[in-house]
């Protein structure tokens, strides 16, 4: 009778905590929904929003699509499983009549905010099948208040956006309560797969791991759930486009084995677990790393696929950190587990105290930052700045003769894709960078030289006037003071009222 109250107690106060996680979860993304505005890095605007947008307005960005002019006839290694369901998406907001860009991205960001609880509620409900209560509460803090969260949250990496599938399958394998979970995770991590086909690790090492433990069948049905959404995905969709099947994927494959091992080389072999130790500062980063590495013995089934996608990718001569994103909740979840294994001494118990202290702090700190960085925000607001200005074909001047760079616009902001952009890197260069040519905008990168670079253009076009200052965001600046190398600069938009 007494244990029955005491279990009734423990499981009440761990309902309690999963519902305030969850809330706490929602309201920190929420935050991000609306203030994190922007985009991280060039893959998650470029390669997702300004591709599928485009689509969706009759236009073809990255010249992908084989009927386009202009594409190689080729096609190009991009898996059209993520873009695609954002191409539905804009196609589905336009049909209803919304149009503006900044909207458009918000919705987007909510989607992929609400997505990113189904990892927090997923993350601990995995935690307390595999171990206790207690850690399942410890795993569903850290997925969601742990400050990168928020802000990759609410981006169109698809590094990310395959983790809610991921994870999902993940606990139908571990809930296993009848061979129709073990197919659904098949079809979950098969399309987690297409969003990203290094994730195919992960799927060989779960495999593996129902391949030891001699449960051939159980493979044999999680195979075919992946075989059969892959194939669908991947198969069937390249057919409709390309003509043939797996026509992106085996490009894909063979760009890696040739060019992609020259592509951005980066010679840390131990970068995937500095980033994954590094997130959660120290001492935890390590407190946890110690944890995962312990769990291998007690949770081998999720501690091959994930090793050995950390081993994939750190043997790959192409690393980013971004790359190891899929399985940092898989890490969190081991790291916590695993290192409550070691737990029996009261110097361990207090080392993970004071590193949790450390983190905590640290983390709030940082969390403030994460859910309202307007990302990227000077290159955005000069872009919104020439939405509805009722010209067609802009032909667009990048003037970066002041520090020899500039950065790409996102067409998207502007609505604008068939408007023409020309750069002008040295001060060497014709001001008119293109003979015949007159240009509508110009965009003044960096604020060096400026009134004397701008006064050489009044000479061409005497008429130009200040259209739009876009100043970065405290963030981008403080990014760039502490790395020069991001390209986060004042841009100031000048119209030169040249055309009649």
């Amino acid at each position: 009778m007494k244990n029955t109250r005491i279990y009734n107690f423990y499981h009440a106060n761990y309902q309690n905590s999963f519902i305030l996680i969850l809330v706490v979860a929602f309201l920190v993304r929420l935050l991000a929904v609306f203030f994190s505005e922007g985009y991280g890095m060039h893959d998650d605007h470029f390669l997702i929003i300004e591709a599928a947008s485009s689509w969706a307005d009759g236009y073809d960005y990255n010249f992908w699509l084989p009927w386009t002019e202009g594409n190689k006839g080729i096609p190009e290694g991009h898996s059209f499983s993520y873009v695609g369901l954002n191409y539905f998406y804009f196609a589905l907001m336009k049909w209803i009549g919304v149009m503006d860009p900044k909207i458009l991205m918000l919705f987007n960001r909510a989607i992929h905010a609400a997505l990113s609880l189904i990892v927090v509620a997923y993350g601990m409900k995995i935690t307390e099948k595999l171990s206790s209560q207690k850690n399942a509460i410890t795993v569903g803090w850290f997925l969601a208040l742990l400050w990168l969260f928020p802000f990759v949250s609410v981006r169109n990496l698809v590094e990310v956006a395959a983790i809610p599938f991921l994870i999902l399958g993940v606990w139908l394998l571990i809930d296993k309560k009848k061979y129709s979970y073990i197919f659904t995770a098949g079809l979950l991590i098969g399309l987690a797969v297409s969003f990203r086909y290094q994730i195919g690790i992960f799927a060989i090492g779960l495999g593996l791991y129902y391949v030891i433990k001699k449960e051939f069948k159980t493979v044999s049905i999680f195979s075919l759930g992946v075989v059969i959404m892959f194939t669908i995905t991947q198969g069937i969709v390249d057919l409709l486009i390309w003509g043939y099947p797996f026509a992106e994927f085996w490009s894909y494959v063979n760009y890696n084995l040739t060019e992609g091992t020259t592509y951005l080389p980066n010679q840390n072999y131990l970068m995937y677990v500095l980033v994954l130790t590094g997130v959660f500062l120290l001492p935890l980063g390590v407190l946890l790393f110690i944890g995962f590495i312990k769990s291998y013995k007690n949770y081998l089934i999720i501690f091959i696929p994930t090793a050995l996608f950390i081993i994939f990718h750190t043997i790959y001569p192409n690393r980013q950190e971004r790359f190891i994103l899929s399985i940092l909740p898989f890490f969190i979840i081991l790291g916590v587990i695993g290192y409550d294994l070691l737990k029996n001494t009261k110097w361990k118990i207090k080392f993970w105290k004071v590193g949790l202290y450390v983190f905590w702090i640290f983390n709030s700190l940082l969390l403030c930052f994460s859910v309202s960085m307007y990302s990227k925000k000077s290159r955005v607001e000069a872009m919104y700045s020439l939405y509805n200005n009722k010209m067609e074909k802009e032909i667009i001047l990048m003037e970066g003769s002041a520090s020899g760079k500039v950065s790409m616009l996102p067409k998207f902001y502007a609505k604008s894709w068939d408007c023409f952009i020309a750069e002008r890197l040295k001060e060497s260069d014709d001001l008119n960078a293109y003979t015949g040519k007159k240009f509508d905008y110009i965009f003044f990168y960096d604020d060096a030289k400026l009134s004397e670079r701008i006064s050489s253009y009044k000479k061409i076009y005497p008429k130009m006037e200040l259209h739009f200052q876009a100043n970065p965001s405290f963030l981008d600046r403080l990014l760039r003071t502490l790395n020069p190398r991001n390209s986060n600069e004042y841009i100031e938009v000048w119209k030169t009222n040249a055309r009649k």
